[in-house]
């Protein structure tokens, strides 16, 4: 299956889990699009100054591939830089939060797998 670029929804989510300004979330593949457990693959795009609320994944991880920028993310009460390259995976009950403290986007790849 192919789904090209142009035919991906595109939703802006305001505040989104509680954060600050607007997010962009532009979905790959919706869940019923995979055969997996899957609740979303997506690429997040925060603005500068933007982020995602402190929320929890039970049963289920979220897999961040961090594209482009940088930001400062909090998983299970630790707080860290992140950048492009970087590979994080959360969920398992933990609380995380994620915000862009660059001045240029931070793109992100998202995938939330339920167990």
């Amino acid at each position: 299956m192919l789904k090209k670029k142009n035919s991906q929804e595109i939703e802006k989510r305001e505040a989104m889990r509680g954060g600050n300004g607007t997010v962009m979330v532009r979905h790959f593949l919706k869940p019923e699009e995979i055969r997996a457990r899957t609740r979303l693959c997506a690429e997040l795009v925060l603005p500068p100054g933007a982020s995602i609320g402190v929320h929890e994944h039970g049963d289920e991880d979220e897999i961040y591939l961090i594209q482009k920028g940088r930001g400062l993310m909090t998983d299970g009460g630790k707080e860290f830089e992140v950048a492009a390259g970087d590979a994080i995976i959360t969920g398992q009950g933990a609380s995380h939060s994620i915000k862009n403290a660059g001045s240029d986007d931070l793109v992100v790849t998202a995938i939330i797998i339920k167990y």
